[in-house]
């Protein structure tokens, strides 16, 4: 990896991983979305003679044949994400999930891109039908937000069956980490509890979540795109270790010496067929093709998080009392 492309750079996993690769010597290529306040995301402050920052818009075809010229390898992270708002707007998550993706792979292959690397969420699985969920698990549509990684994951796997495209699907599970928006769990009670707020308002604390660090999450990225035999490959990354989301709550609030109450607020539930219940993911695949194992437990990586969003700096992006989609 010398010349590299990281769609969606400007989100949370996306800023951590250009962070990584300009660690490891590449010269990135980084894409925000383009908003008129030329506004960078998590990418403002980050300075680097390798960084090259560009906005545009994966949704373009023409952009995008632009965007991956001259690259070996294209990390595309570009999405969108958030489950609650695909219940309203399922449209654009089409436009922006499954197209966006079928543009990156059509620019990929007009230009010759040696390496494309397409994410893809543990939330394709859906509610556990075994545990722990390895890469041949059914998948199960249970939000369009799902439905339409589904359908991105699908058009990447065809252009490697069918163009041979260097193509390899990498399905994280739950990353958390500094830079998480509030409509995450995690940085939602964290900024609840740093605000002073008591009643901290939750949704269905029952469903088990399978919670990556970031940081872990992208030397999986990095370990797969340095892996010779992983084109055409679904490749998980797991910890293989489930907790529940209250006690996930529980052990905040021991971290941050906070007494506080749950509270269940019915905007943040999901539509009983939509919530996924369990998620436990099996890491066999890619320890076997990479040796990648997680370093960062469970208990660490909330305080990392807890410091972070603690700094004033951090802590007055977020909005608490709003519950952000």
């Amino acid at each position: 990896m010398k010349n590299v492309v990281v769609t969606g750079a400007d989100g949370f996993i996306g800023s951590h991983l250009t962070e990584a690769l300009l660690n490891e010597g590449c010269s990135v290529t980084a894409l925000a979305q383009y908003n008129s306040f030329n506004n960078w995301g998590w990418l403002e402050g980050i300075h680097h003679p390798d960084l090259n920052i560009i906005t545009g818009d994966v949704r373009d075809p023409d952009f995008c044949r632009t965007l991956v010229e001259g690259a070996d390898t294209v990390f595309h992270l570009a999405a969108l994400i958030a489950i609650p708002y695909s219940y309203i707007a399922p449209d654009s998550y089409v436009d922006t999930n499954v197209k966006g993706t079928l543009n990156i792979c059509q620019a990929a292959r007009s230009a010759g891109v040696e390496r494309l690397l397409v994410t893809s969420t543990s939330e394709v699985y859906g509610t556990a039908r075994y545990v722990p969920i390895d890469e041949n698990h059914p998948k199960q549509p249970q939000s369009p937000y799902s439905a339409t990684k589904i359908g991105a994951d699908a058009i990447a796997l065809s252009f490697h069956n069918a163009f041979n495209l260097n193509v390899t699907v990498v399905r994280p599970f739950n990353t958390y980490g500094p830079r998480q928006s509030a409509r995450a769990i995690i940085p939602s009670i964290i900024t609840q509890i740093a605000s002073g707020i008591r009643e901290i308002k939750v949704g269905d604390l029952s469903p088990t979540r399978d919670f990556n660090y970031v940081e872990d999450t992208c030397r999986g990225f990095i370990a797969i795109a340095k892996c010779g035999n992983a084109a055409g490959e679904e490749i998980n990354i797991a910890t293989q270790r489930e907790v529940s989301m209250e006690k996930t709550l529980k052990t905040i609030a021991s971290l941050m010496g906070a007494d506080v109450k749950w509270v269940t607020d019915p905007e943040r539930l999901r539509p009983s067929g939509s919530e996924v219940f369990r998620l436990l993911g099996s890491n066999e695949k890619i320890r076997q093709l990479t040796g990648w194992v997680p370093q960062v437990s469970l208990e660490e990586g909330l305080k990392r998080t807890i410091n972070w969003i603690l700094k004033d700096d951090n802590l007055r992006n977020y909005k608490p009392n709003i519950y952000n989609r």
